[in-house]
């Protein structure tokens, strides 16, 4: 049996160190690549990788590993445990150089479907989320609570560089009062410490993208299902998401 508590405390500083990369190459100034499928990458993607793929053989070798950045691992069926890892969520945003910061490192343990452990860490914002099941859910070592989803003035988040016709549409029919527009998986974060309610998304991801803030949401006591109310798993086939809705309670 995996003890959380402990997993978490060797990860974080790896986290933080993935973190301290990230931002060395933002504040230096850098340039990108193009990816075969169209997406950005930059050496701070590679940097980060790199550290937190060192830091999970030290502290938990047994574990298999798919990350963003190594197109074999994408190539494995999934087993019953692995990490998912995506070491720098949010590139476009991190590419704007905007000062919002809202990209982050995302390290997530998937046990049968089901992501059990997660840390989402917000470099340039110095916020760090973490949970378990079991364990519950914290921002830089202080507890966390989701909240219920009230009848009105509800709060959604919703990606700002991927919104589509669809997640306007929902937005329209579902009562929402205030939408925040924000990167990476800090939307799945807000979440979870109480400043957003629902976070509605159809356009596609991948689950190393979802499953860190999955799962500090869901030790935070909020959900994420299908758009058909059916249990929203990992371990898929080509780790593709298909569309979710993410809530901050489970009623």
């Amino acid at each position: 049996m995996i003890n959380y508590s402990n997993l978490i405390a060797s990860l974080i500083p790896v986290a933080r160190n993935a973190g301290a990369a990230i931002m060395a190459v933002y504040n230096e100034g850098f340039e990108h690549d193009i990816k075969s499928d169209g997406s950005p990458v930059t050496k701070a993607d590679k940097a980060a990788e790199k550290i937190i793929l060192d830091g999970l053989r030290s502290h938990a070798p047994d574990i298999g590993v798919v990350s963003e950045e190594n197109p074999s691992s994408h190539e494995l069926q999934a087993p019953d445990i692995f990490f998912l890892v995506d070491p720098l969520d949010g590139t476009k945003e991190f590419l704007k150089l905007d000062g919002k910061g809202a990209f982050t490192v995302n390290i997530a343990l998937i046990e049968n479907n089901t992501p059990t452990m997660g840390i989402v860490f917000a470099p340039a914002l110095n916020r760090m989320f973490y949970g378990a099941q079991d364990l519950g859910a914290f921002e830089n070592d202080k507890p966390i609570k989701a909240c219920a989803v009230p009848i009105e003035k509800r709060i959604a988040v919703a990606s700002q560089s991927h919104r589509d016709e669809n997640t306007n549409r929902w937005l329209d029919e579902n009562n929402i009062e205030k939408t925040v527009s924000i990167g990476s998986s800090l939307k799945f974060a807000l979440l979870a410490c109480g400043e957003a309610h629902v976070y509605p998304r159809f356009g596609p991801t991948m689950e190393w993208d979802t499953a860190a803030g999955d799962a500090v949401l869901r030790a935070a006591g909020g959900m994420v299902f299908n758009p058909d109310e059916t249990p929203f798993k990992y371990g898929k086939t080509n780790y593709l998401n298909g569309g979710f809705i993410a809530k901050s309670s489970k009623t």
